[in-house]
């Protein structure tokens, strides 16, 4: 999407021109979804969850460490493209929200990391929302101590720079 067109998208859902600045997010290329690999289903929509081919290797053998040590990891969200993004905050908004509040939790179009195809949403059998209370979990505990084994990051903790709340599920490969 050209820098316009991504500014006339924003000014359309009440997204402030200083976003970026202030936020301190970055502008991400959206990942070719015609080379994405499907990694697993969605629990709640059965969505597709798809992921760069070096970002699915290193989830697989993420998720697979995690198995043996007695641990089961879900996919839930991977790669969202910027029309989804879009779609997503329109859908919040016609429910009533504010475009701060949901500022919070969902990144403008252009500058989520699930663009990128490196980003995943993590849950548990015990836990496969997308809620803070996914930090309390067993899961949430293991990947603190070995998801950078394998790459992952969790990219917004408490009081991080970007103005996201905490997402205890949100990992993104970085290698």
């Amino acid at each position: 999407m050209t820098a316009p067109r991504l500014r006339a998208l924003h000014r359309a859902l009440r997204i402030p021109a200083d976003y970026a600045a202030t936020r301190q997010l970055r502008l991400y290329r959206a990942a070719d979804p015609s080379r994405l690999i499907l990694v697993g289903r969605a629990d709640d929509d059965g969505q597709p969850v798809r992921l760069t081919p070096r970002a699915a290797a290193a989830w697989s053998r993420m998720r697979d460490a995690a198995a043996r040590d007695g641990i089961t990891l879900l996919p839930l969200s991977g790669f969202r493209s910027v029309r989804r993004q879009t779609q997503n905050i329109r859908r919040k908004l016609a429910a009533g929200q504010l475009i701060a509040d949901i500022l919070r939790y969902v990144a403008a179009p252009g500058f989520s990391e699930h663009h990128t195809g490196r980003a995943i949403d993590i849950g548990s059998p015990d836990d496969v929302s997308v809620e803070e209370k996914f930090g309390r979990t067993a899961a949430f505990r293991w990947l603190r101590r070995r998801a950078l084994e394998f790459g992952f990051v969790m990219s917004f903790p408490r009081g991080n720079p970007h103005g996201i709340g905490y997402e205890p599920w949100h990992w993104c490969w970085h290698r």
